[in-house]
């Protein structure tokens, strides 16, 4: 235990720089989130992080320390949230400097349960190490739930998502998320990356438990490829530069883009039945009460189901971000309303007292809908943001056979923002056991199955058509069921492994 005992030795003299010690520790932490994936930096980060917080001194220290990690983290993990306010320079100029430390500051919160509880942990013994990791594996899930619901939420950064790698790889290892969704993958994460910290055993247990790990991702994934429907799912991405202009001509050229991206799904997606996607707000026309745009989509589709981006007015003049479905000249045959708006991008919250958003912003619509529209297998749709919202995004009660997400992420540039959410959007397909189309206005657009095997992908910055058949879903998956409380479930039990551990760590 000579390793142990060095944890506490010379405390005062590393008080000074083990906040800024914990800062580079988040910074390196960053590095294993997409696009980089350099996962086995949390084999030092973790442990790292660990010993910082366990010789704090003081538990406001450790608040502290925690603070300082969660800050380094984010502050380069939503660099990307200036690109937006740099296309708004002229009016927003004064948020470019204050947006990502602010947001960073901000979420960094969130790291302050994990490291106060981490700190009351003392690792006299091997135990009281396991404990440790354990009881920060716990609150870490914990603090992850408290980020998606409290002041409108921001589900991002989360340590699970660091294994939706690309290729094979990645669909094996990111298999327990149909068990416990993104919050699992982020305790398997933790908990594999701090073993170490019980030496050589550690090690061992920790190479066993990634070996477990992906055996069962080989196991669920080994019947092969998931069959097809019948249908194929044509999208346009038309790479529409943000924000565009508002004239006349301008829209008028907009729309005439899209139709003639039409054609070219159509031809695309060849003979037999399909369906037409465009991207968020990719239409300039409302769709819902335009009868002579959507008898000009009509002249070129038919009957072909069309899902589209469309702003859509409601009966009390409230405005609403929407997928309209269109299968002809006559009234829209369905649609959907954003629920999960953007602060300050797309409403402005009511706790704010000064009004940002333009014209009040957009209202919200009811929640998680499915859609069903002649012609085509049931659909979920999400509208850009609401696809980081794990477990929120179906509704249970009538579960479709496929999710749509269309986007407009031209808003953030050629950064690591479109990756990072392409990559969390893939884990929703494997927690609900649901094939996923995403349609971007700028990429990255794909078809992604079950598993969450990228089928087809059309990347970023380009404009064209993709076209694939649509996979068919697997059956209602355990998070599928059950969603969030087993995130609870997962903590809960974490911090009860930890008492457990505390215990026999005291016992003579």
């Amino acid at each position: 235990m000579a390793k142990l005992d060095r944890w506490t030795a010379k405390v005062p003299a590393r008080l000074k720089t083990d906040p800024w010690r914990a800062f580079a520790l988040g910074l390196l932490a960053t590095l294993a989130l997409p696009p980089f994936f350099l996962l086995p930096l949390l084999w030092v980060v973790v442990p790292g992080l660990l010993k910082v917080l366990t010789r704090a001194g003081s538990w406001r220290r450790a608040i502290w320390i925690g603070w300082c990690f969660g800050f380094g983290f984010n502050l380069l993990g939503l660099f990307w949230v200036t690109e937006p306010i740099l296309i708004m320079a002229r009016e927003f100029w004064w948020a470019v400097p204050l947006a990502a430390p602010g947001l960073a500051a901000a979420t960094a919160c969130y790291l302050m349960l994990p490291a106060i509880a981490t700190y009351w942990i003392h690792p006299r013994n091997r135990y009281a190490v396991a404990a440790a990791v354990f009881v920060f594996a716990g609150t870490m899930v914990m603090a992850n739930l408290a980020q998606q619901f409290l002041f409108t939420g921001f589900p991002w950064n989360f340590w699970g998502a660091d294994w939706a790698i690309p290729g094979k790889i990645g669909v094996v290892m990111m298999q327990p998320a149909a068990l416990g969704g993104i919050f699992l993958l982020t305790w398997l994460t933790i908990v594999a990356a701090g073993l170490p910290l019980l030496g050589r055993r550690g090690w061992v247990g920790s190479a066993a438990m990634l070996s477990c790990w992906a055996l069962f991702g080989i196991i669920r994934t080994n019947g092969g490829p998931v069959a097809d429907h019948k249908v194929t799912v044509a999208m346009i991405q038309p790479d529409f530069a943000v924000p565009g202009s508002f004239t006349q001509p301008a829209l008028q050229a907009r729309w005439q883009r899209d139709l003639a991206m039409t054609q070219q799904a159509m031809n695309a997606a060849g003979p037999g039945p399909k369906i037409i996607v465009w991207p968020e707000t990719a239409s300039p026309a409302l769709l819902q009460t335009d009868a002579t745009a959507r008898a000009a989509i009509a002249s070129i589709t038919g009957d072909t189901p069309v899902l589209a981006g469309s702003f859509r007015y409601g009966r009390t003049g409230k405005v609403y971000n929407s997928l309209v479905a269109v299968d002809g000249p006559g009234p829209a045959v369905a649609w959907y309303d954003k629920w999960k708006l953007v602060p300050f991008g797309e409403y402005t919250p009511k706790w704010i007292p000064i009004k940002i958003t333009p014209g009040g912003g957009f209202a919200p619509g009811p929640g998680p809908r499915t859609l069903h529209v002649p012609g085509m297998p049931s659909v979920g749709p999400l509208i850009c943001y609401e696809s980081i919202f794990s477990g929120e995004i179906v509704d249970k009660a009538d579960r479709p056979a496929w999710l749509l997400n269309i986007s407009d992420n031209a808003w953030f540039g050629d950064t690591t923002g479109p990756r990072q959410d392409f990559a969390t959007t893939r884990l929703r397909a494997v927690e609900e056991g649901l094939p996923l189309v995403i349609d971007t206005n700028s990429g990255i657009s794909a078809v992604i199955g079950p598993h969450g095997t990228v089928r087809a992908s059309l990347g970023l910055d380009r404009s064209g058509i993709l076209a694939h058949r649509l996979p068919i879903a697997l059956p209602a998956t355990p998070y599928a069921k059950f969603g969030l409380t087993t995130a609870g479930i997962t903590g809960f039990y974490s911090l009860a492994a930890a008492v457990i551990l505390l215990i026999i760590s005291v016992t003579p």
